[in-house]
């Protein structure tokens, strides 16, 4: 891979080189999650995306700057209802529990609710209108704390683990396949919240202008150090400066990658590990032996989450935007689970190298491709109909690429490049 890497960088540019070396990094970094999930208790999440949204939500929270127009006008009201919100859960909860089986207590569980939902509403909706319409064209939210970005890495995590917990609690009894479509609605639904609660995260109209951890361009191109440094070595301050910020991101990335590794293979080699996979292995003979195969699907299921919850804030810190609609299934989800199958699940390390691979030829796929197509057609005519429908039909060479890379895998390695010891 990193020859690979260089090679993109000698013959297209470092930029190009860096770029994708930094979204290898969170790619493997998710895939580790994943791992975490499927490789070592067997639960089949399909909900990835969810988890990933919420790690950019968390970077929008954090480090955007309040609006304080917005915050006079609606604040108060949304605290509100979302403390109304946890009371109706609360009062339901306790009632279903304490009260016996009976028509008594289905009326009053459909009374705690409704009358929870009328009062929401009566708080929520005026506080939602009255911030969305708080200069609608640049703001229209409450913006964040205006704090360091990169606190919102481990606040990504968390309420990626809050949600996974929440998830876990009502859907790890389910068996392996409804599992999976339950994951994979629940993830729709965060999504769909992201894209339509213009309140909290604009929805589609997105947030931009995110702070940066590392310098920004224009600021290295006026620090006379670093231009001196540039015109020494010489290059050009302009290029130099957008290659100076991806290798800081690359330093950022490849320490949270190499902490998570480190916590991963602990784990996985630690009795909790033999553990977790002795249960993913024989759930009824883990269970006689005394086992709480719930509540330890329940830990790992957060712990993944966690992970991928961070990675999900430091893809939308180097984005430096948080996009909605960019959140979908096969970017955010089923990729990741080829990047898991093809590196070899159960093994962190094949969790990595999957990231790297599966990412590097996704991105590559269409110059490599190109490439091709132009040499296989060199002695067309330009205008030749088979030469022009092969030239225009590169874009499409990603998705033919991949299926050829987890076939021939599953073929010849089918337990992954780096099969689980």
């Amino acid at each position: 891979m990193a020859l690979l890497i260089t090679i993109v960088g000698l013959i297209q540019s470092w930029n190009v080189a860096l770029a994708l070396l930094n979204l290898c990094l969170i790619s493997s970094i998710m895939a580790l999650g994943v791992n975490i999930q499927w490789g070592y208790a067997g639960l089949l999440n399909v909900g990835i995306m969810g988890f990933a949204a919420l790690g950019g939500v968390a970077a929008v929270l954090i480090s955007a700057d309040p609006v304080a127009d917005a915050w006079a006008a609606g604040a108060l009201g949304i605290f509100v209802s979302f403390i109304l919100a946890v009371v109706t859960v609360m009062a339901t909860v306790y009632a279903y529990r304490n009260m016996a089986p009976s028509m008594a207590r289905n009326l009053a569980l459909f009374a705690i609710i409704v009358i929870g939902l009328i009062a929401i509403r009566y708080f929520y909706g005026p506080a939602k209108d009255a911030i969305e319409d708080v200069n609608p064209a640049s703001e229209g939210y409450l913006g964040g704390l205006g704090l360091p970005i990169i606190l919102a890495w481990p606040v990504g995590g968390v309420l990626a683990g809050l949600a996974a917990w929440v998830i876990g609690k009502t859907a790890l009894g389910l068996r392996s396949d409804y599992l999976a479509i339950a994951t994979l609605g629940i993830a729709e639904i965060i999504v769909a919240i992201i894209k339509h609660e213009d309140w909290l995260t604009r929805g589609v109209k997105n947030v931009s202008g995110l702070p940066r951890p590392v310098p920004y361009e224009i600021d290295l191109q006026q620090s006379q150090w670093f231009v001196d440094i540039a015109t020494r070595l010489g290059q050009d301050p302009a290029l130099s400066s957008s290659v100076f910020v991806k290798l800081c991101y690359a330093v950022l990335f490849t320490v949270v990658l190499l902490a998570v590794l480190w916590l991963s293979e602990r784990a996985l080699n630690s009795p909790w590990g033999r553990m977790m996979r002795a249960i993913r292995d024989n759930e009824v003979s883990a269970n006689a032996m005394g086992k709480d195969v719930v509540a330890r699907h329940l830990q790992v299921f957060v712990l993944g989450s966690i992970v991928v919850g961070i990675a999900g804030a430091m893809l939308t810190t180097l984005d430096g935007q948080l996009t909605p609609g960019a959140y979908q299934p096969l970017r955010y989800t089923f990729l990741i689970w080829v990047m898991v199958i093809l590196g070899g699940s159960g093994n962190n390390w094949g969790a990595v190298l999957g990231g790297f691979v599966v990412w590097f030829f996704w991105i590559q796929a269409e110059p490599i491709g190109s490439w091709l197509m132009q040499t296989l057609t060199a002695g067309m005519a330009e205008d030749n109909a088979l030469r022009v429908h092969l030239l225009n039909s590169t874009a499409h060479m990603r998705l033919m690429t991949m299926g050829i890379i987890l076939l021939l895998v599953l073929r010849f390695s089918p337990r992954g490049l780096i099969p689980e010891k």
